[in-house]
């Protein structure tokens, strides 16, 4: 059985930084393509971040140069570093992964997801 465990959600201040881990079990993403989302409610869950076919990271423009995204070398686990962190970051974030090395950061794409992390950001 396939299993996204994610952890390291949280309440931050504005300007503040947070790190978010997506374990994989059951499956080795090695090649795959597993990305991050986040939604709020009343809106659609959103691509935010995660690995090209190429292996160059994707980000959404809201996150882009203060989000990171990695993955460790053994590729079953998926990190985020956020940075710079704003209200609007505030948000449940969902680890997403697919069996194909091809990423499409639609959340109809992806087969297997994490039960999502609640990151709050205050002003």
């Amino acid at each position: 059985q396939v299993q996204l465990i994610e952890s390291g959600g949280g309440s931050v201040q504005s300007g503040g930084s947070l790190r978010l881990s997506c374990a994989a079990s059951g499956y080795t993403f090695s090649g795959d393509c597993m990305a991050w989302f986040r939604q709020t409610p009343g809106n659609e869950r959103e691509g935010i971040a995660g690995f090209q076919v190429d292996g160059s990271a994707w980000y959404a423009p809201s996150v882009k140069g203060r989000f990171t995204v990695s993955r460790d070398n053994a590729k079953t686990t998926l990190i985020l570093q956020m940075n710079t962190l704003k209200p609007e970051d505030t948000a449940i974030y969902y680890c997403a992964a697919v069996r194909s090395e091809v990423c499409i950061f639609l959340p109809n794409y992806f087969e297997y997801w994490g039960q999502g992390t609640q990151v709050t950001v205050s002003s």
